[in-house]
């Protein structure tokens, strides 16, 4: 496991709640299949159901990003880091 894990905490919180739709807190990670899946459900789910894919993912980011921001240091280790925990 990265020894520095820890350090992706606030950028992967940050753009979680501001850039949480194309998951970019997922591929800081190293969750590329997750962050994957929240572009591609952002991007063409939102062309198909006229942006209501995008703002579900939306909510999904804002949610994971406090989420993040609000562990402590230890616990997000444990959680994303070592358990690999890749939603919620």
């Amino acid at each position: 496991m990265d020894p520095n894990f820890k350090d992706k905490k606030i950028p992967a919180g940050i753009c979680g709640i501001l850039l949480g739709w194309l998951g970019i807190h997922k591929f800081i990670l190293g969750y590329t299949k997750e962050g994957v899946i929240m572009l591609l459900v952002s991007v063409v789910g939102s062309a198909v159901t006229f942006g209501l894919a995008g703002t579900v993912m939306w909510v999904i980011g804002l949610i994971e990003g406090i989420i993040y921001l609000t562990k402590s240091d230890e616990d997000f280790v444990k959680t994303y880091g070592e358990g690999k925990k890749s939603w919620f």
